[in-house]
């Protein structure tokens, strides 16, 4: 049986960056195992986002993993409940809550400084306690993603993601529609629960940034999804700290494999994901290594901080994912982001990104490094996200 690997550096894709001569994060970092990739199989660009949909990783790697999002997508939130194993009735809703940071009326820091899962698990414990109903469900995740659940309610409104909306006025990106009143109130009121919370008085002493409201975005009622075995006759395990991605390996049917120190930031355990995967394929057919560093650095702005990510997925998981698979008789790899985020802007967007795959049956097209200008020049195309699957598995 053939062994597939596909490794994913979130919102690494970017456009031309002064500081790098006009090179990407991408370009400009040192990617010596991505280039052989590249160089000796396949280069080219996948459109992940449908045209109107947003450009966020719960779309993009629907897509990516072979689903069609205009299809299957029905909210960010539904696919991270999948990930808890929270179970979501028929007329159930189910949204994301971020613990942010505003100041002056301003979506100042989406993550509310990246605040401790311990901390942030006593704050999410104490607005439940003082908000909570029956019927609003506050369920504690990891760091500064969480979800609340709305049991047998209705709701018809237009939410905001914070990361892509850092700088501007908070008024101005609040919900709307129907049960947004519901939405708000519950968004003020925990404010003044966090307002001179213990927790947010160590961290302004600190100087970190205080986790002093919730912001809901990203509703859905629950996801169903063929399972990937039945779909393409494969089976999968998926290594990721992000509870998005950890639902959608959910909901198609992957293992999930657990690798201590895996943070879902910069300071992840590389090196224990490349091994956990080199492990997984022993007994399964296909492995995802997902790593969201990349498009950590691109919200906080920062591009030698991505460049520095980049260069670490690719020395520390794929070089040794790559010698790994090569002992296998049959095997392909692919590299390839979700979408782009750039630094520039700190915020997602839709445009297709590159992808290089190899593998020991796949003869090398146009022998260039990997990255988005090398990519954009070749004559491959993915128009449709959600076929690069096929294309990768028997293409």
């Amino acid at each position: 049986m053939r062994k597939y690997a596909i490794i994913v550096p979130d919102g690494a894709a970017d456009e031309p960056i002064a500081q790098f001569d006009g090179k990407t994060a991408i370009e400009a970092a040192s990617t010596p195992n991505m280039d052989w990739i590249a160089m000796t199989g396949r280069q080219g660009l996948v459109y992940n986002v449908p045209d109107g949909m947003e450009p966020g990783s719960d779309v993009a790697m629907m897509s990516l993993l072979g689903y069609d999002p205009k299809r299957y997508y029905s909210g960010r939130a539904p696919i991270e409940a999948a990930a808890r194993r929270i179970k979501l009735g028929p007329n159930d809703w189910v949204f994301r809550c971020n613990l942010v940071t505003i100041a002056d009326g301003i979506m100042a820091d989406h993550s509310a400084g990246h605040i401790s899962t311990q901390e942030a698990s006593s704050l999410i414990h104490d607005i439940a306690a003082a908000i909570g109903r029956p019927e609003i469900e506050f369920h504690a995740g990891v760091s500064y993603r969480h979800l609340v659940v709305f049991r047998d309610m209705d709701f018809d409104v237009q939410t905001y993601p914070p990361h892509d909306h850092l700088g501007r006025p908070v008024e101005k990106i609040l919900p709307r529609g129907k049960g947004a009143d519901l939405l708000r109130e519950l968004m003020a009121r925990s404010a003044q629960v966090l307002a001179e919370h213990q927790i947010n008085q160590v961290r302004r002493d600190l100087g970190e940034n205080p986790a002093n409201s919730i912001w809901l975005w990203g509703q859905g009622k629950q996801t169903v999804l063929e399972r990937f075995e039945k779909r393409f006759g494969i089976n999968g395990a998926a290594i990721t700290a992000v509870d998005l991605v950890r639902g959608l390996a959910r909901l198609v049917g992957f293992d999930l494999i657990e690798v201590q120190g895996a943070t879902g930031f910069f300071d992840t355990n590389y090196a224990g994901k490349a091994q956990a995967a080199i492990a997984a394929l022993q007994d399964h057919d296909l492995v995802l290594v997902h790593v969201e560093a990349p498009d950590e650095a691109s919200h906080q702005g920062d591009a030698q901080l991505k460049k520095a990510a980049i260069e670490k997925i690719d020395q520390m998981i794929v070089g040794p994912i790559l010698d790994a698979i090569k002992v296998y008789p049959a095997w392909r790899v692919i590299v390839l982001p979700d979408h782009p985020t750039p630094v520039r802007t700190c915020g997602h967007r839709g445009d297709p990104v590159p992808f290089a795959m190899a593998g020991d049956d796949i003869e090398g097209l146009v022998k260039t490094p990997f990255g988005e200008t090398n990519a954009a020049q070749t004559a491959l195309r993915i128009e449709q996200g959600h076929q690069l699957m096929e294309y990768f598995l028997r293409g």
